[in-house]
């Protein structure tokens, strides 16, 4: 069966289906001449405005989102940063936002399935603010958001994704 589920969007849009993942790893990237994975450049590039279009081409070979024992790792295969947030990245009870900028080359866990279960236990849902889904990871390709940035909200990001992990 499926560990995940990727949406790709563009600010506030969600575009093309949800591409879901059977195998441990899969490469999400713009454009590649040969191999498989989930090929946004394929996606339609109708009306997009400039700043999208300047995001995409520089999402290139993209990341390696791949399933490993301890968790969900994301390797940037791009020569720009990736910028990714996660419930376990965040630090338990924290009301600001946790934003990693992932250099290129590099990689970082994304999601820690122990550390999951035991925010799951101890969560208090009072601090969310909005929908919040703690299976969730959302990476935004070469803009960042956050208390850092210009962009508060990753829906001001031109081009990201959305991680949605099977349970």
């Amino acid at each position: 069966s499926h560990w995940c589920n990727v949406a790709y969007w563009e600010h506030r849009t969600r575009v093309g289906r949800l591409y879901t993942v059977y195998e441990q790893s899969v490469s999400i990237f713009y454009d590649l001449p040969q191999g498989n994975g989930f090929c946004l450049g394929q996606l339609n590039l109708e009306n997009r405005s400039e700043t999208v279009r300047r995001t995409r081409s520089k999402i290139g070979y993209g990341i390696l989102l791949s399933k490993e024992p301890d968790g969900v790792w994301a390797y940037n295969r791009s020569e720009h940063p990736i910028f990714v947030n996660s419930p376990t990245l965040d630090i338990p009870n924290c009301r600001t936002l946790i934003v990693r900028k992932v250099m290129p080359g590099y990689s970082i866990k994304v999601f820690d399935y122990e550390k999951s279960c035991l925010l799951q236990h101890t969560a208090e849902l009072d601090y969310a603010d909005g929908p919040y889904d703690p299976n969730s990871v959302r990476i935004s390709f070469a803009k960042g958001w956050g208390p850092c940035y210009s962009r508060q909200f990753i829906t001001s990001c031109p081009c990201w994704l959305e991680i949605l992990l099977s349970n």
